[in-house]
């Protein structure tokens, strides 16, 4: 029997587009580094996802590529009507584990690794000096945009119930709206109105998606991070114009790209209170917003939620090291919650082999482990 304090984490919500989520319990889209040369699924991937979101309202498959030239590394792909028996695998995995599974679909910009993009030049905003990347012509910008409503097309098709913009950690979205990264003087670049007009855009492309098959009920979700460090970086200010710009458009939430769920501002607000609470009373319940961070245990989750700075909480690293842990907060188990990977049953985690060399190298992007605990600290965002 679930302890009662954990029941508000069971409550429905509804979307603004009428589709009703069952929890406050979202699986934030987790990086495995494992598919196929054309982005299928392998056998250690089935192996990670089985059961691992089993009860979660909402489900978000991780970044999945939106063109050729969009891929820094083994991920899945949207891209062509080929890709569709792929997406329907991880529509039917999802469906027979959690009520509702979007798609983020995403595109690596510069961090593009050019040894997968299949003969496509690496693609930024705006190029390098030494050529490692070269800015996108107009047509390819627009190109671009078009590559973003295709994937939601082919996910739509798949059976899926919507998708994440992946406008977040340093990824082509976020390359434009960032002044540190975007030096284009077209309509693209320059001003901050004219940085966002890409993902605007985007968002624009995909609700005409929605709008031309009828389907209203397909989510759009847009995750972003509120802050870059650097002179140039984005601020929490340009996050406001940007989640003001959002908020005009027609999608069901945002979420925010945090390490840590109480990390405070750092420059653009108040910096003596948190992202997610300024921007939970920028949002001022127009759509949901989601909210992540180094929550590994059930009061961590819970005492988060009832911050009231979000709406749902997106868990990683706890969905990582527990395949079973919605399971473990509904049946009263949550003192079985594991907050560290221990070598000694590393089977029960069932990692991928990308996922265990990062463990090995005690890199923060994933849980610590027990024996050697973390020894390097990712410096983005």
């Amino acid at each position: 029997m679930m302890t009662p304090k954990y029941a508000p984490l069971f409550e429905p919500y509804r979307l603004n587009n009428g589709v009703e989520i069952k929890n406050r319990l979202t699986v934030a889209p987790l990086t495995i580094y494992d598919s196929g040369p054309n982005g299928e699924m392998t056998e250690t991937g089935r192996r990670f996802w089985e059961n691992r979101f089993k009860g979660f309202g909402l489900f978000i498959m991780p970044f999945t590529n939106v063109h050729p030239s969009a891929v820094g590394f083994e991920s899945p792909q949207a891209i062509s009507e080929s890709d569709l028996p792929t997406l329907r695998e991880y529509a039917c995995l999802a469906h027979a584990q959690s009520e509702k599974a979007v798609v983020q679909i995403a595109h690596s910009g510069m961090r593009a690794d050019p040894s997968m993009t299949k003969g496509h030049d690496v693609l930024a905003p705006t190029g390098d000096y030494y050529g490692r990347f070269r800015a996108m012509t107009e047509t390819e910008v627009q190109d671009s945009i078009t590559s973003f409503a295709n994937a939601a097309e082919l996910i739509m098709q798949a059976g899926l119930d919507g998708i994440e913009i992946h406008g977040a950690n340093g990824w082509l979205i976020q390359q434009f709206v960032s002044a540190a990264t975007n030096l284009r003087d077209d309509n693209w670049g320059g001003t901050l109105e004219k940085r966002l007009r890409f993902p605007l855009a985007i968002v624009d492309a995909i609700d005409a998606i929605r709008r031309k098959h009828n389907r209203p009920d397909f989510i759009i979700g847009y995750r972003f991070s509120p802050e870059e460090s650097g002179d140039h970086g984005i601020t929490m200010k340009e996050t406001f114009a940007l989640v003001d710009a959002l908020l005009t458009k027609p999608v069901q939430y945002l979420h925010v790209s945090l390490w840590d769920f109480y990390k405070k501002v750092r420059r653009g607000a108040d910096n003596s209170l948190t992202r997610m609470q300024v921007l939970h009373e920028r949002i001022a319940g127009q759509v949901p917003l989601f909210g992540a961070g180094n929550l590994y245990t059930a009061d961590d989750i819970l005492c988060a939620y009832q911050t009231g700075w979000a709406e749902s909480i997106a868990i990683g690293k706890s969905v990582m090291l527990n395949p079973d842990l919605v399971e473990l907060i509904a049946t009263g188990r949550e003192s079985e919650i594991e907050t560290t990977f221990d070598w000694d049953k590393a089977d029960f985690y069932r990692y991928t082999p990308a996922m265990l060399q990062g463990t090995l190298a005690g890199t923060d992007f994933y849980p610590p482990s027990r024996q050697t605990g973390v020894r390097s600290k990712t410096p983005y965002f």
